[in-house]
Order: C-alpha cells, then structure tokens, then sequence
C-alpha cells in the first residue's frame, strides 16, 4: 500500500513540477499511437468494408487471418518489423531501426487487424434489407458505400477506440524497434518497464498512472462522440440514414429516409380529397 501511495505522490510531483522528461515521453506516446491508429484506420476501414461486402474464393481465409492478426502478439510484430527494417534487411537503407518512425510501423501492424475485425463486423451487422434498398433505389457505388459507412458510424468509433487501446499499452514492439532511447524513441510503456528493471518503483508506478490517465483521456473523448451519435440517432432515426429518391424528372439523388409517406404521396392524396 505505502508503494502505491509513494507512486501516487510521485504522479503528482512529477505532473506538478513540469518535469520536462515526462512531459515528452508522454506527448510523443500520444503522437506515435495516434498516428499510428490513423494509419491503421486508413488501412483497416476499406479493407474490413471489402472483406464485409464481397464474397470471393478465399474470402474465409483472409477473414481467419485477420481475426488471428486481432490476437497477434506485440512482439511477434516487433521481431518481424525489426528483422525488415535491420541494417541487413529488406529495408535497411532507409535507417528506420530505432527511430519513432519504426514504432509507428510496429504499431500501425498491430492495430490494424483490430481495426479491420471490427469493420467486417459493422458491416456485416447491418440488415441485408438496408442494403437492397440502396441498391434498388438505384444508388452508385460509392453512395451505397457512403451510406454504409454512415450507417455503421457507431461501431466503427468502438473500433478506433479498440484499435488505439491495443497499441498504446503495447511495449514489447516498441521496446524491439524503438529502443527506448532517452529523449527519441521513449515512450510511456517503455520508460515504466526501464524503472521497473531499475527496481525504481515510484517513478515506474507514477508513470503507469500517467499513462493510463493518458488512455482514460483520449477513449473517453472517443466514448463520448460515439454516445452522443447514437443519442442523436435515436432521437431522429430516420435522418441519419441517406437513400435514393427520384424527382419529377426521373433523376435520382440523395435524400434523406422519412418514417411517413412520401411528399408527393401526400400531394396526391390531398388532391384526391379535394375532387371529392
């Protein structure tokens, strides 16, 4: 208990002084893992929208991948990234070994199998009616995928958050390729497991509580935007979603869905009611 209390104290001290270490340490973690989950989110959303929606031969196997890729260890993926990026690598002339550009790579490679599970599980959540009814209203390719994506905008943000918590709480990768150089490639997770090494118990457990405060910070935004879509998707159901609907001159366009009959329906109707 007086080792959790020490770190604690330590925490405190150590945010409250400014201390100019820390604070590095801690925004290059921020800028490495959010980077990172960018990429992964630029690589991942497409792939999982694809894998979702085409059947193709081997499609099974490329899913059994990625879902094994989700479980993937950190530090298989470091030893990879180091064996390619090694001076005596496939790309060792790029001198990227030890750098926080290589943790970016370790990083991006191990969140976006993440991110992409749970972009095939968006996408295949959605009714099939939803999307016949895009296609039968005559929607192009990418206004069908457009209003996929919208439709699926929820679980996707649990993605990203699920995509983020897997690599900024990973070390062994970063550890492998990054070195955990003072003032260059240290990062929150490497510089505890240094001080735990170190048997320097208070700074290592200030640092983990830094840290999580770090990762409590940015999913809690991301928690909070993804609620307040679903609140405002609840209150207004039918205008989020976006389809196909045709004017007089035959041409179709987006609209937005309505959950009672149509304008000119209602047109017509009060017509009716007039000639009678």
């Amino acid at each position: 208990m007086e080792l959790i209390l020490n770190g604690l104290t330590e925490a405190v001290r150590l945010i409250a002084s400014g201390d100019a270490e820390i604070f590095g340490v801690t925004l290059l973690t921020l800028l490495v893992s959010g980077l990172a989950t960018l990429l992964s989110l630029l690589i991942g959303v497409p792939l999982g929208v694809v894998l979702g929606l085409v059947r193709f031969r081997g499609r099974r196997l490329v899913v059994s991948l990625v879902n094994t890729g989700m479980g993937m260890p950190p530090v298989v993926v470091g030893l990879w990234v180091s064996i390619f990026l090694w001076r005596s690598g496939p790309f060792g002339a790029l001198r990227l070994i030890y750098t926080p550009a290589a943790i970016v790579i370790a990083q991006t490679l191990i969140a976006t199998p993440v991110i992409t599970g749970f972009t095939i599980a968006a996408i295949q959540n959605l009714t099939p009616k939803l999307r016949l009814q895009i296609l039968a209203l005559g929607a192009s390719r990418w206004q069908f995928l457009l209003t996929i994506l919208k439709e699926s905008r929820i679980a996707l943000m649990a993605a990203v958050i699920a995509g983020f918590g897997s690599i900024v709480s990973e070390v062994g990768a970063s550890m492998m390729v990054g070195g955990n150089i003072k003032g260059y490639t240290r990062v929150l997770t490497t510089a505890t497991s240094m001080e735990v090494s170190k048997g320097n118990f208070p700074v290592a457990v200030a640092l983990s509580i830094i840290l999580v405060a770090l990762a409590f910070g940015v999913t809690y935004l991301l928690t909070a935007f993804q609620q307040w879509e679903r609140k405002d998707r609840n209150l207004k159901p039918f205008e989020d979603a976006t389809f196909i609907s045709s004017d007089k001159s035959g041409t179709g366009h987006l609209d937005g869905l309505t959950d009672g009959p149509s304008e000119s329906n209602g047109s017509a109707n009060g017509h009716k009611g007039a000639a009678k």
